[in-house]
């Protein structure tokens, strides 16, 4: 069977391993929302081309991307605690790295390591959730996880401009990556004490040509667009991206020689049999396409277009994300009952604030932090009620079995999503910002987010045909 522990869990234990693993998924998403602040700072002290502001961040979610469902299988092969403990050191130091990079290549280089670590850790955040709570706390487990995530984006906001004003011990941005190593170590004592253990598989082993072809493949379909707006999008971009849709192609006809052998596919294939997951993906891949793509773009209007301090401008998400608290606190358990509902009413709502931030940018002419601060309100609202139980209703009709692989599947398309948009709406931004004024590269950008989340919220609606 998979993922029998060796001794049972009792009710109270869990909710300290449910602590550990989402204080895991908290420093992953305080790093994701922190480096997001930092990045007009580090491009000035570094002199990095556009193409190298996107770099920092896509090229962290492009690594993690492209190997969690490597991440989220060895869970399944060798247990999540142990995959999960190599994950949580190897991010704490590969962090380390990323603070005393001593150029951007270099950063750029650090930055591509703790993706990958990250892709081991992360799966098993929400593998151990989908495991450990069958019963009538499965709600309030994902509402923990849904406020966590929301907590994360307050945090790396805030702490993100603080350590930028403060300059702590003369470390600048570097000081933004270090923050992760004394949470690191922490959560990597706390897992090797409290979290179960699982044995190992016998008879099974990772699927390396898979994981190979599925990294090249997804490498080649996101990687040119970080580089697009240098180069000034040449066909050989296209090319290579045509080639990722092959390769990728090929990777499903691999995966299914790979069964057919009685191997081990790095995905479980029966995952591509279900309706709903499928079309939860989908939902989600949308999602995510304007999520971190949105705080980029936000943070650099502010920034660039409004000369918004660093500090100012991360206290003014934080109204938006502590909204995201308050609907995260509630739309787990709600989610639980009405299903994708409650996340089609998210994403009306985030239509409703992203066209509130539309009047603000196009009618005045200089906005303060507070009105944007209570504008983004709105659009925080809406987004804590999608993202919060958006795994949990994706995973919702997946078999124990698969769980590790399906919160791969889940990660790697989230993050195809994240990546994709910080790179494509990025290039959007700052071609629109060169012919004309960060004002209007941020508009059009609001006009692409919106479309974005109506394209999530179609298929948030077909998801629910599916499951009925």
């Amino acid at each position: 069977m998979h993922q029998i522990v060796t001794k049972p869990i009792d009710s109270t234990s869990r909710w300290w391993v449910l602590a550990i693993v989402v204080a895991a998924q908290f420093m992953f998403g305080v790093d994701a929302f922190i480096v997001n602040v930092a990045v007009p700072t580090i491009a000035v002290e570094l002199q990095a081309t556009p193409a190298q502001i996107e770099s920092v961040i896509a090229i962290y979610l492009i690594a993690y991307a492209t190997l969690v469902v490597t991440g989220g299988r060895l869970g399944d092969i060798h247990g999540t605690k142990n995959v999960f403990l190599a994950g949580v050191l190897g991010f704490t130091l590969t962090s380390l790295w990323c603070g005393l990079a001593q150029s951007g290549l270099e950063l750029i280089i650090a930055r591509l390591a703790q993706g990958a670590t990250a892709a081991l850790m992360v799966p098993q955040v929400l593998a151990t959730l989908h495991l450990l709570f069958t019963d009538e706390s499965r709600g309030r487990a994902f509402a923990v996880y849904g406020i966590v995530l929301g907590l994360a984006g307050a945090a790396g906001f805030l702490l993100g401009g603080l350590l930028l004003t403060v300059d702590l011990a003369g470390t600048g941005w570097r000081s933004v990556f270090f923050v992760n190593v004394p949470g690191g170590l922490a959560i990597a004592a706390a897992a090797w004490r409290i979290m179960p253990s699982a044995p190992r598989r016998s008879g099974t082993r990772l699927d390396i040509k898979g994981s190979v072809v599925l990294f090249a493949g997804l490498l080649c379909l996101i990687g040119p667009l970080l580089f697009g707006h240098d180069v000034g999008w040449s066909l050989w971009l296209w090319a290579v991206m045509a080639l990722g849709g092959v390769i990728l192609a090929g990777f499903l006809k691999l995966e299914h020689a790979v069964a057919r052998a009685g191997g081990m596919p790095l995905i479980d294939l029966t995952l591509l049999s279900d309706a709903a997951f499928l079309r939860g993906l989908g939902a989600a891949f949308f999602f995510f396409l304007a999520n971190l793509s949105f705080y980029l773009v936000m943070t650099l209007f502010m920034q660039r277009g409004l000369e918004i301090p660093p500090l100012t401008a991360g206290m003014a998400f934080l109204p938006l994300a502590l909204a995201f608290v308050v609907a995260s606190r509630h739309s787990g358990a709600r989610a639980q009952h009405r299903g994708s509902r409650v996340l089609i009413e998210g994403c009306a709502i985030q239509v409703a604030g992203l066209a509130a931030l539309a009047l603000v940018a196009g009618y005045v002419d200089a906005a303060s932090p507070l009105l944007l601060a209570l504008t983004m309100i709105i659009f925080g609202y809406g987004q804590g009620l999608v993202m919060a139980p958006l795994s949990g209703v994706v995973l919702s009709t997946v078999k124990p079995v698969a769980a590790g692989s399906a919160s791969g599947i889940y990660g790697t398309i989230a993050q195809i999503g994240n990546a994709a948009g910080v790179a494509a709406i990025g290039a959007v931004f700052f071609a629109i910002e060169a012919l004309q004024s960060a004002r209007a590269g941020f508009v059009v950008s609001l006009g692409l987010f919106v479309t974005l989340i109506m394209i999530c919220a179609a298929f948030l609606t077909w998801l629910r045909r599916a499951s009925t």
